[in-house]
C-alpha cells in the first residue's frame, strides 16, 4: 500500500489553500487565509481558525514527492510567516481569537491555529520574537481557558500545543496546566474506549484525539497515557468499514473524519495501529474518502494527512482478517454485527440508523424516518435519527428493536435581523461572557432533542443470511404531513464536520409521500425491506 496517496491528496489542495490567502505584502490583510474578510468583504471580521493553514503549506514545503511544485520554494516561506503574523495581528489582546462570531474567543479555533502556528515557525527555522510573543500570549490564554461543552479533541489539542511551545521555548511555565488538561482528556475517556464530544461516540473526532495524544506520549512517555491510547486504537479498528470507508451518520456527530497520523505514531509500539491506516488507504484508492475542501475546514486533513506520509512506518504488519460476531457499545449507542460477509453498523441512540455492507461493498445507508409538516404557515422537519436516551431498545441474537418518538430537526437559520442582534449583543455586554453565548448556541443548534407528534419501530431480523428491516411509524394526525422519505445521508444538527460529500451518499432518497397520503388517523405506515 503506498503511503503517497496521503500527500498526494494532501497537496491537492494546496492551490485552494493558496486562493483563500492574501499574497500581496503589500495589502492591509496580508497573510491572511479567510477570503470572504479579504477578497470579498462580505463578513466583519476574520476567522481565526482559518489561519490554521500555514501548517500545510509549511509541510508542503518540505513534502519531496514527484508533482508537488511546493517543495523548497522559498516563496512558501515568506506566505507562511505572513500567515503567521497575521494570526498575532488579528488576535485579541489576550491572545484569543473569533471563529464564527466577534468576541467569540474560540477555543478550538485558538488551539488548532496556534499548533499550526508553533509546528510551522519551527519547520521552516523562522527567527521573529513578535511571533513567539503572540504565542507566549495565546498560550496564556489557553492555558486558562474552559470552553462549554465536553469536545475532548480541543482539550488534547490544547495540552499538545503548550507541549510543543514548552520545548520550543525551554519553560516550565505551563507544566501544571498541561498536566491538570491531560488529566481532564483522561477523565473524559469511557470506558468502552471513546472520548467524549457532545452527546456521545463519535468515531471521527475519536481519531484526532489519538493523533494529539500519540504526539504527547512520544514527548512524555508513561503507561497511563500508553493504555488509554492502546484502547482508544483498538475502538478505532471497528469502525474501518469492510470497503475502506470509515464513520458516518451512525456516529453522534455525523462525521467521516479519520486523521491518520496518530497511527502511525502509535504503530512503532502497537503494530496494530498501522492495520487502520491501510485499510482506511485501501478506502482511498478507490475514492472512497470524503470530501474536506470547503473554506473552513480543508486545513485539518490537509496537514494530518502530510504528517502520515511524512511518519509512515517502512515495514507494515499483515492485515488480519475482518474480524466476526457482534461489537456493542452499550454506554456510546452504537452496535456493530458481522457475520460472513455482511457487516451492520447500527446507532442504537439514533432510533437505529445505519450502514450496512455485503461482500466489503455498501449495500445500504439509512438515517430513519424524515417528515415535512405543516405548522400554520411554517413548513417544520421530523425526523427519527436525533440522539437520544429515551428510545426503547431491546437486542437478541437474530432481532434488534427499536423505538421510540420521533423529534424536531434543528433548522435554525441566519437571518439579517438574528445577524443584528448578535452583533449588537456582541459589542455590548457579549463580549465579557463569550461562553455563555456559545453554550446557548450549542443548545439551540446541537444538543438536545424536542419530541415531535410522532412514534417509530424499527426492527432488524436476521434471516436466511441477510438482514430484513421492518419500520413502523405511527401518528397523531396525517392530515399535516405534506412529504415523508428516508435518506441515505440526512442529519440534523449543527456540527462544522458533519454534511460533507462521501462517495456512498450516491443513493437516491427513499420517497413514502404516496404511501402517507392515503393514512387515516390510528393508522400507521408499514415498510419492510429486505438486504
Amino acid at each position: 500500500m503506498t503511503k503517497d496517496l496521503f500527500a498526494t491528496e494532501a497537496i491537492a489542495q494546496i492551490p485552494k489553500l493558496l486562493t483563500l490567502l492574501d499574497r500581496n505584502p503589500h495589502s492591509p490583510t496580508y497573510g491572511c487565509f479567510d477570503r470572504n474578510f479579504w477578497q470579498y468583504k462580505i463578513i466583519d471580521f476574520p476567522s481565526g481558525m482559518s489561519q490554521e493553514f500555514v501548517y500545510p503549506l509549511a509541510l508542503a514545503y518540505h513534502t519531496h514527492i514527484i508533482n508537488n511544485p511546493f517543495y523548497h520554494q522559498p516563496v512558501i516561506k515568506d506566505w507562511v510567516e505572513a500567515g503567521i503574523l497575521y494570526a498575532a495581528k488579528s488576535a485579541h489582546k489576550d491572545g484569543s481569537c473569533d471563529d464564527y462570531f466577534p468576541f467569540e474567543r474560540a477555543g478550538g479555533a485558538a488551539a488548532f491555529s496556534l499548533l499550526a502556528c508553533v509546528e510551522s515557525y519551527q519547520l521552516l527555522n523562522l527567527k521573529n520574537q513578535k511571533i513567539i510573543d503572540f504565542f507566549v500570549k495565546r498560550a496564556d490564554w489557553l492555558a486558562h481557558h474552559q470552553e462549554s461543552g465536553r469536545l475532548t479533541n480541543h482539550q488534547a489539542l490544547i495540552v499538545l500545543c503548550l507541549e510543543i511551545l514548552s520545548r520550543l521555548l525551554n519553560t516550565d511555565r505551563w507544566n501544571r496546566e498541561k498536566e491538570q488538561r491531560l488529566e481532564q482528556v483522561l477523565s473524559w475517556q469511557n470506558p468502552e474506549g471513546w472520548f467524549q464530544e457532545y452527546e456521545g461516540c463519535d468515531p471521527g473526532y475519536h481519531t484526532l484525539t489519538i493523533s494529539c495524544l500519540a504526539r504527547i506520549y512520544e514527548f512524555n512517555p508513561h503507561n497511563r497515557l500508553k493504555d488509554a491510547i492502546a484502547k482508544a486504537v483498538i475502538l478505532a479498528s471497528h469502525f474501518i468499514h469492510p470497503d475502506g470507508s470509515y464513520g458516518g451518520e451512525y456516529t453522534s456527530r455525523n462525521t467521516y473524519n479519520f486523521f491518520p497520523h496518530g497511527f502511525e505514531l502509535v504503530g512503532k509500539w502497537l503494530p496494530e495501529a498501522l492495520n487502520i491506516n491501510d485499510q482506511f488507504l485501501k478506502g482511498m484508492a478507490k475514492g472512497l474518502a470524503p470530501c474536506y475542501a470547503d473554506d473552513h475546514i480543508i486545513g485539518h486533513h490537509t496537514w494530518n494527512y502530510l504528517l502520515a506520509w511524512r511518519d509512515f512506518a517502512p515495514v507494515r504488519p499483515p492485515l488480519k482478517p475482518r474480524p466476526q460476531g457482534r461489537f456493542r457499545l452499550s454506554e456510546g449507542g452504537i452496535l456493530i454485527d458481522r457475520r460472513g460477509n455482511t457487516e451492520l453498523y447500527l446507532a442504537l441512540n439514533k432510533g437505529g440508523v445505519f450502514k450496512l455492507f455485503r461482500d466489503g461493498e455498501l449495500r445500504a445507508s439509512d438515517t430513519q424516518f424524515s417528515l415535512e409538516v405543516q405548522d400554520g404557515k411554517k413548513l417544520k422537519n421530523a425526523v427519527a435519527h436525533l440522539v437520544s436516551q429515551r428510545y426503547k431498545i431491546e437486542v437478541e441474537e437474530d432481532i434488534i428493536t427499536i423505538s421510540g418518538s420521533l423529534g424536531w430537526a434543528k433548522q435554525k437559520q441566519m437571518t439579517t435581523l438574528n445577524l443584528m442582534i448578535l452583533r449588537i449583543v456582541m459589542y455590548s455586554f457579549g463580549r465579557f461572557f463569550p461562553n455563555l453565548i456559545r453554550k446557548l448556541l450549542q443548545k439551540i443548534l446541537i444538543t438536545g432533542k424536542k419530541n415531535a407528534p410522532f412514534s417509530f419501530l424499527r426492527q432488524l431480523r436476521w434471516e436466511n443470511g441477510h438482514w430484513k428491516v421492518i419500520d413502523e411509524l405511527n401518528a397523531e394526525s396525517w392530515e399535516q404531513v405534506v412529504s415523508a422519505g428516508i435518506g441515505c445521508d440526512q442529519t440534523s444538527i449543527y456540527v462544522v464536520m458533519s454534511r460533507t460529500f462521501q462517495r456512498g451518499q450516491l443513493r437516491q432518497w427513499l420517497e413514502l409521500t404516496d404511501k402517507i397520503k392515503p393514512l387515516k388517523t390510528g393508522e400507521k405506515l408499514i415498510l419492510e425491506r429486505e438486504f
